[in-house]
């Protein structure tokens, strides 16, 4: 279930004229420091084969290939220089960054236009003539976009030439929906403005339904809505934005080390930093574990856990990963004991006043009070000692509730 704010939905229709939802994301960027803060002094240009888009790019190419970031405005605007400020500083730092709508246009756009950048990037850098002329690394693609822009990289995150995602103050609006988080595939990242973010809720919702493998970074800066896109050079979200393209695209595992393990570069600071499936070689860990040591997915012919498992076969560790005004993410570890298990039933009592909106990785009955939430098919098969979990948002405090485990 979403939890929705009608101002979001207002700035996230992209099919509603929104000229008054540009003005209330700020359409007048501030002036930016001369070429962003990189190595290479960045700007803006147009092309004429790329019509309604806005190219930033280093002013002098460098002799490294760029990798390239195409980007949605907030509120879907057509004005490519919206969040100029934060793509001038992408660029200044070695990437060709393309924003969908001319430098100062009007209307809005669509999804297919981040497509139309990644086709151009891509023939200039095949084409003989284009100053791009092999000077961009097409095995590098992020798509990403603020709000209504978030909305537009997420339906075109699964096209095979993109290697990452980046949701900026976005998720999705309905759970039909969904479907584009199941088949996300390639490393996802969100930078979220904190809880008095409208679309903070749809990002907590998001984040709990990626695939179990996923490789998933979430950062929230507590700053609202509207991030720091009209500061010099992009403010925090274009620091740390930079710091992450590096990473990802660069293969930079010092930029990398601000995402990845308890002790990373943003954990501890301003940002509240959650974590999945990162790891710093390539940014991606295998998708199936070493053949030396992989997890059985069956126990052992020689030691087949008992039909019944005992009592305490299994424990259940509750903990609050993010808590709001009205609201609260939690998680719960459910571990099996010194016997494998085939399916595990957790009971959860919940505190007065508390109650469940959404579920995922278990089947819920009950949303308050004592509710009782049983494995789904892919994670009830467990080996002695191995681990799974599941989480939920709840409306209420996440404070005071408790978990029990039994093997069913």
């Amino acid at each position: 279930m979403r939890k929705r704010s009608k101002i979001y939905v207002g700035l996230t229709a992209a099919v509603v004229p929104i000229a008054s939802v540009i003005m209330a994301l700020g359409a007048t960027p501030a002036d930016a420091a001369v070429g962003g803060s990189g190595p290479y002094p960045a700007d803006y240009e147009t092309s004429t084969g790329l019509a309604n888009h806005t190219i930033f790019r280093p002013q002098t190419l460098p002799a490294e290939r760029l990798p390239i970031l195409v980007w949605g405005n907030g509120g879907c605007s057509a004005n490519g220089l919206s969040q100029g400020n934060f793509l001038r500083e992408i660029a200044s730092h070695g990437f060709l960054a393309i924003a969908n709508g001319a430098p100062n246009g009007s209307g809005s756009t669509t999804s297919q236009m981040l497509t139309q950048s990644i086709d151009w990037a891509f023939a200039e850098n095949s084409r003989q003539g284009s100053k791009y002329y092999n000077k961009i690394d097409t095995t590098k693609v992020a798509v990403a976009g603020f709000s209504c822009g978030g909305l537009e990289a997420y339906a075109v995150s699964n096209d095979p030439r993109v290697t990452t995602t980046g949701i900026f103050s976005s998720g999705l609006l309905n759970d039909a929906d969904d479907y584009q988080l199941r088949r996300l595939t390639k490393p996802i990242a969100y930078f979220i403005g904190g809880p008095s973010d409208i679309a903070y809720p749809n990002a907590i919702d998001d984040w709990g339904k990626l695939p179990a493998s996923l490789p998933a970074f979430m950062g929230n800066l507590n700053v609202g809505h509207g991030g720091t896109y009209d500061q010099t050079n992009g403010g925090e979200f274009g620091r740390v934005a930079g710091l992450y393209l590096k990473w990802r695209l660069k293969g930079d595992t010092t930029a990398g080390a601000n995402f990845v393990g308890p002790n990373c570069g943003l954990c501890r600071t301003q940002w509240t930093v959650q974590q999945k499936n990162l790891t710093l070689d390539d940014g991606t860990p295998p998708t199936t574990p070493p053949p030396t040591t992989p997890p059985p997915t069956t126990p052992p012919p020689t030691t087949p856990p008992p039909t019944t498992p005992p009592p305490g076969a299994c424990t259940a560790v509750y903990s609050v990963q993010d808590q709001w005004n009205g609201g609260f993410v939690a998680n719960v570890t459910v571990t099996a004991g010194s016997n494998a298990l085939t399916g595990w039933r957790v009971t959860l009592n919940l505190p007065i006043g508390t109650s469940v909106s959404s579920l995922w990785n278990g089947v819920a009955s009950g949303t308050s009070g004592t509710i009782t939430v049983l494995n789904q098919s892919y994670n009830g098969r467990l080996a002695a000692g191995q681990s799974t979990s599941f989480g939920f948002q709840g409306t209420g405090s996440g404070n005071g509730a408790t978990a029990g485990c039994s093997a069913t």
